[in-house]
């Protein structure tokens, strides 16, 4: 279908450089006059290459496939969402990211299910979308505008993994801070063990078993570690090179108190965090096997304090408990757990340099250094925050009781 290159030079204009916030009145009264130029919506594909080119400029200052889905599917962009994923895949098929795009970039689209094999026949995503959504005119051009808006508003953040504007000919590659090391078989072994006991602890009706479970699961992440460590130890003085990053995108209600659970399982598990503020958005650096194992231990746990929140609601009486107390909760659910992990972590490295007589405090030390080395590389601008505010004393309490029914290290005093 012929294209008027005045149409589509306006229409690119409007949505790359007009400002289209959700609630304002203007944007409804520009969607529906483009619903009256286009009821079909996009009939020339105009407005799709204008949110391809959008979406290139997200990915060049450091967004992620799962970073733009997690930021739009938030607030007033909620609905553009199925759009955003059909962008995403669309994007992922021009480029051929299936056997150019980096390894964290592919698993991200997999995990999205915005790989798309062969080719498309399709003269505009946005049309398409349309169609399959059955919205009206006029609301689908709205949708289109807030999201062009959306995207365009995005602030630069660290880029973590290329482009695709610096991806090669070829399949994969590797991140700004140094080769990833490269995954063995046995870190997919244990990673799979780990999530296998974590995916029963969460099913199990009797806390007892939930808590072995847990405990397993940390013991595991904890001699897989060490295990790394000494691996790279023995490969030569590059500490740096089995160093990764990886994004965890945490929703709301909460997020500060939900971004303190997740800083606890990584301090306890030698990771560091990063996180943006407004967005919702940490980032972890540590060594590959541990970042996978993290963001496990998160999920289970995050899951395991919506229960038992509730529990604690029922026990206390509360038809619907405040969100002071639900806050206080979950900050003390995540101090409370930190302080067991740290423990857990603790005794499983005594055991472990104990069986295997070597001292492993200067390999883990400089694993530390590796890992610290890197966070300064990537955010030379960090800078440590701290909760602010007062909590609630009876949800702070009842978190940390709940965190200690929650138990992830064995019964058992210290090795000293």
């Amino acid at each position: 279908m012929a294209t008027d290159p005045a149409d589509d030079a306006w229409l690119r204009e409007l949505l790359l450089h007009g400002d289209w916030p959700a609630d304002l009145r203007h944007t409804g009264e520009m969607a529906g006059v483009l619903a009256e130029r286009d009821p079909a919506v996009d009939r020339t594909g105009g407005a799709t290459r204008a949110l391809l080119a959008a979406l290139d400029d997200a990915w060049e200052r450091g967004w992620q496939p799962a970073d733009v889905v997690h930021v739009i599917g938030r607030g007033a962009t909620a609905r553009a969402r199925t759009l955003t994923l059909a962008l995403i895949a669309e994007d992922a098929r021009v480029r051929d990211a299936a056997s150019r795009a980096p390894a964290g970039w592919l698993e991200q689209l997999r995990e999205l299910g915005a790989l798309r094999p062969g080719d498309a026949d399709v003269v505009g995503v946005v049309g398409a979308w349309h169609r399959a959504e059955r919205r009206s005119a006029a609301d689908a051009w709205r949708v289109v505008l807030v999201l062009a808006s959306a995207l365009r508003r995005l602030a630069r953040i660290e880029q973590l993994v290329p482009p695709p504007s610096r991806w090669g000919p070829g399949t994969g590659g590797t991140g700004p801070a140094g080769a990833e090391r490269t995954r063995t078989p046995d870190d997919g072994r244990v990673l799979r063990r780990i999530r296998g006991l974590l995916a029963k602890a969460e099913s199990s009706d009797f806390p007892d078993e939930a808590e072995a479970l847990t405990a397993k699961a940390q013991q595991l992440m904890t001699r897989h570690a060490v295990d790394a460590a000494l691996l790279d130890a023995e490969a030569g003085p590059s500490a740096g090179a089995g160093i990764g990053t990886r994004r965890v995108h945490v929703d709301d209600p909460y997020v500060r108190a939900k971004m303190q659970l997740l800083g606890a399982v990584a301090d306890a598990n030698g990771v560091r965090l990063v996180w943006y503020q407004g967005l919702g958005i940490a980032n972890l650096v540590g060594a590959a096997p541990d970042l996978a194992a993290v963001e496990l231990l998160f999920t289970s746990l995050l899951l395991q304090a919506s229960r038992a929140l509730a529990s604690a609601e029922r026990d206390a009486g509360r038809g619907a408990a405040s969100r002071a107390f639900r806050r206080a909760f979950l900050l003390g659910y995540a101090h409370r757990v930190g302080e067991r992990l740290t423990a857990a972590r603790e005794r499983a490295t005594t055991q472990a340099a104990a069986e295997r007589g070597a001292d492993l405090v200067p390999v883990l030390r400089r694993r530390a250094e590796a890992v610290d080395a890197v966070v300064t590389e990537l955010f030379p601008r960090v800078r440590s925050s701290r909760s602010r505010g007062s909590v609630d004393g009876g949800g702070w309490y009842a978190g940390r009781a709940a965190a200690d029914r929650a138990d992830v290290g064995p019964r058992r005093p210290s090795v000293r």
